[in-house]
């Protein structure tokens, strides 16, 4: 869908002028995982973070909720497992903007606590995170800002 209007600015300047900057400071998880179903978690782990060490790709597993799960092919893996080897990138990145579809998809309850407080410490950090959900968000009021759509309009 296009805009009526209006012009997206990331840090100061029109998107058009600072795309290739927009990028490097975006994580953004869709609906589907987007992971390399053939590779293990942490094989895609080091594809997405070449930067990472095998030390740092460990942790965010760990942390993800897939210690004992790293060297599986993804393939073998439940979706919930898939989602979560999606959303370890969130442990690792250093991307101030987090644009999240759905990210709470296939996850169980545990799951569900441990990203809503690796989101919380992202936002407590400076960054930004922009999410699409079905789910209620346990979150401060003050730190959260919904946007309802309703009839092809945006509410809050």
């Amino acid at each position: 869908a296009r805009p009526d209007g209006g012009e997206v600015y990331w840090r100061g300047e029109p998107l058009r002028r600072v795309r290739d900057s927009y990028h490097q400071d975006l994580l953004w998880t869709g609906h589907q995982p987007g992971i390399k179903t053939r590779l293990t978690a942490q094989e895609n782990l080091r594809f997405f973070h070449q930067d990472g060490d095998t030390a740092q790709c460990l942790e965010a597993l760990a942390l993800a909720g897939l210690a004992g799960y790293e060297d599986i092919p993804v393939n073998q893996l439940s979706a919930g497992q898939q989602r979560r080897v999606a959303l370890a990138r969130l442990w690792l990145t250093r991307a101030p903007l987090w644009i999240l579809d759905e990210p709470f998809t296939a996850i169980d309850v545990n799951g569900v606590a441990r990203l809503t407080q690796r989101m919380a410490r992202h936002t407590e950090q400076g960054g930004i995170v922009i999410l699409t959900t079905h789910q209620p968000v346990n979150v401060a009021p003050d730190k959260i800002r919904r946007i309802a759509l309703t009839g092809g309009r945006a509410g809050q």
